[in-house]
């Protein structure tokens, strides 16, 4: 792709603020992606946009620095030890809340969860790979798998292999897992937290509330009480 100058990418890109331009430019100027392709979501908090590198696609997630309730992106991340001298600024927590999902997404690979592989970030911008074929795969809410009960054991076993190293994702349900060739891919890693955090076995039961109601619609019966029983010991095996 031919190089894009400053003044070029401005014109195509005042769609964002100046400092979200300038973060952009610069991982772009970095190789990490060669142009934006178009939008995926665009969300209250954040937008996620396509991109072209060379002859694939990156994604790129890009929070919004005045849209961002940063107050409520504080409450949940001053219970996480990594952040817990973080000053309590606009952009401090918006930029830590990025740092902390691209940390998540490392995370969840090492841990063998299937989710987007993290390639670069800075400030409130995270590049990541793309999951999809010529379109983005759907998220679970708006494709239904066709064989429910399978499904929802692959996304268990993912859940289970987070809580093996002693996280959970926080805020999993059908909007924040996709269906990709009918495995779950899971999604939006920023409430993801560790055990220490006080709130851990909220996060968890939730998770599991949400992922086991969604499915329970489907015909697939199970009990929320007996996996959250099993995904502690787990979690009290990992030593942390």
């Amino acid at each position: 792709m031919a190089r894009i100058t400053r003044e070029k990418f401005k014109t195509e890109h005042t769609v964002f603020d100046a400092f979200t331009n300038r973060t952009i430019f610069k991982l772009l100027s970095q190789g990490n992606f060669d142009g934006l392709i178009g939008p995926v979501s665009m969300g209250k908090e954040a937008n996620v946009f396509v991109a072209a590198k060379g002859d694939e696609k990156v994604i790129l997630k890009i929070y919004r620095l005045e849209n961002a309730d940063f107050n409520r992106m504080f409450e949940y991340i001053q219970g996480d030890p990594r952040f817990e001298n973080l000053r309590r600024s606009r952009r401090h927590v918006i930029f830590a809340w990025c740092r902390r999902e691209f940390k998540n997404l490392l995370k969840a690979r090492e841990a063998g969860v299937e989710a987007p592989v993290p390639l670069a970030f800075a400030n409130n911008v995270i590049v990541m790979s793309f999951i999809g074929n010529s379109e983005a795969s759907p998220k679970l809410k708006h494709a239904i798998p066709g064989h429910p009960a399978i499904f929802f054991r692959e996304t268990l076993k993912d859940i289970e292999r987070l809580a093996a190293l002693g996280f959970v994702h926080g805020d999993l349900s059908a909007f924040n897992v996709l269906n990709y060739h009918e495995r779950p891919v899971f999604i939006d890693f920023s409430h993801c937290t560790g055990v220490k955090n006080p709130r851990f076995r909220e996060f968890l039961r939730r998770d599991v509330r949400n992922i086991c109601s969604y499915f329970e619609k489907l015909g697939v019966k199970s009990d929320q009480e007996r996996i959250v029983k099993r995904l502690m010991r787990i979690v009290e095996r990992c030593n942390i």
